[in-house]
């Protein structure tokens, strides 16, 4: 095949990206925007020596799995990438990447591996706390405020993401009036000029609380005042208005520094009938509602009596341990962004939680250090970034021999991986449960429990 070529092609796979999959002269095609069952007509865009990439030229056969997308932008934006399938295929795709990374890279037992935990019909969408939305000019001069295209720092203008909530739809549109009435404010990323580069929001669903953050070029912008005004008179629910200030030149959103203009330095929201401040700078999961049934789920795989030890690594701003903090004896809590601790030290006293102790480190050193002091957890409960554990963190947990370790996983490869190496020291994988905490993206959160075999 040739670039530009024009095959039939008959989808008969998904990746874990979304990309449909099928094969034309021996070669592996991958389609955006396609459903297995799918019989299309595609358009070759890049060549390689074993695969191909092509974009759609016309449906000829649909799938039964394929649905009308409710959003105009999909295709354009790229975080939505099962918008034209069934939320029930989606599920099933993304069980499907789960199983087979943890089967194929970590030699688990597929009976081991459980249904997905969907979400409810009424949060699959409108289900994001949070949002961080760009801001630049067109090539026509017009203002966009909307979300980076796949693999670029091209802006794909949406006026009303169906992942957000409805409040933050409502102040984007105040926001764009503004910027556009005073567009030499936008920031310029080649030319390192202008002020506003992005709007960033935060939004407490339980307590209705929302959060405007103005991502700047410096501490402040012209007719501020204006803007914040607006907003405070329109929104009642907006209790904190905060210039974050980023003056680097970088594609990292937010700086350090926070300047609270009006209310308060944090908003609130209540997660498994715990109170969580939530600052700008904060980690705490975009989907509420399936955070907690995921946390639930490690919660059950903790299997905690009250009378252990929890050692919480990669602890945030202690929102799972804090969660488990009734059911153990002590809570030790580890993260390496001090700014967290300090949230979660905070998150632990302002809800009469007295028997965590948190600590600001490396995961790696810090339960190694711990392992020095003579602690010995029951139960490590792990929630790494995408990256996973290192072989090293993985050795210590072993040395530690916790009865039980429950992992958090965000990305079902390095899962795998980890699980091969826990499966080759002491611990059996016991049970894994995918949990979809991001409808229509491609992201999909697994738990899994493993247990030291001497307590077969």
């Amino acid at each position: 095949m040739n670039k530009n070529d024009i095959i039939r092609l008959e989808i008969v796979d998904m990746t874990a990206d979304g990309s449909g999959v099928g094969k034309a002269e021996g070669t592996v095609v991958f389609v955006p925007d396609t459903a297995v069952g799918d019989v299309c007509d595609v358009k070759i865009l890049k060549v390689k020596k074993n695969l191909c990439y092509g974009k759609i030229e016309s449906i000829v056969n649909p799938s039964g799995e394929r649905v009308d997308p409710v959003c105009e932008v999909s295709s354009r934006c790229g975080g939505c990438v099962y918008r034209h399938i069934s939320y029930e295929a989606e599920l099933s795709v993304k069980r499907k990447k789960v199983f087979d990374a943890v089967t194929r890279i970590g030699k688990v037992d597929p009976q081991k591996v459980k249904d997905i935990i969907g979400a409810y019909e009424s949060h699959i969408d409108r289900y994001r706390n949070k949002a961080q939305i760009p801001v630049g000019v067109n090539k026509n001069g017009e203002v966009e405020m909307g979300f980076y295209s796949r693999h670029s720092h091209r802006i794909a203008g949406c006026d009303d993401c169906l992942l957000s909530p409805k409040i933050f739809t409502q102040i984007s549109d105040t926001f764009k009036e503004f910027v556009t009435k005073h567009p030499y404010l936008i920031y310029d990323e080649e030319k390192h000029s202008g002020k506003i580069r992005h709007l960033y929001l935060r939004y407490g669903e339980k307590t209705g609380e929302v959060m405007v953050c103005v991502v700047v070029n410096g501490r402040k912008f012209d007719h501020q005042d204006e803007l914040f005004n607006s907003i405070i008179e329109k929104y009642p629910q907006v209790e904190s208005i905060v210039i974050n200030v980023n003056k680097d030149k970088t594609n990292v959103i937010l700086g350090y520094e926070n300047i609270v203009v009006y209310g308060k330095e944090s908003i609130k929201d209540v997660l498994c009938d715990l109170e969580f401040e939530l600052s700008p700078l904060a980690f705490y999961q975009v989907n509420r509602t399936q955070a907690e049934r995921l946390y639930e789920k490690a919660r059950e795989y903790a299997s905690l009596s009250g009378d252990e030890v929890l050692l919480d690594l990669y602890c945030g701003t202690g929102t799972i341990g804090l969660s488990m903090a009734k059911d153990c004896k002590s809570l030790i809590g580890v993260e390496i962004i001090d700014k967290a601790i300090e949230n979660a030290k905070k998150n632990a006293e302002n809800n009469g939680i007295k028997n965590a102790r948190f600590i600001c480190g490396d995961a790696t050193k810090a339960a190694f250090e711990l392992k020095k002091e003579g602690i010995t957890p029951d139960v490590i409960v792990v929630d790494p970034p995408r990256k996973g554990l290192t072989p090293e963190l993985i050795n210590t947990i072993v040395e530690m021999a916790p009865k039980r370790v429950v992992y958090v996983s965000c990305d079902p490869a390095t899962l795998g991986r980890d699980l091969k190496q826990f499966e080759e020291s002491e611990y059996s994988v016991k049970e894994i449960t995918p949990v979809d905490l991001f409808p229509r993206t491609a992201h999909v959160e697994s738990v899994c429990w493993l247990r030291r075999r001497e307590n077969r």
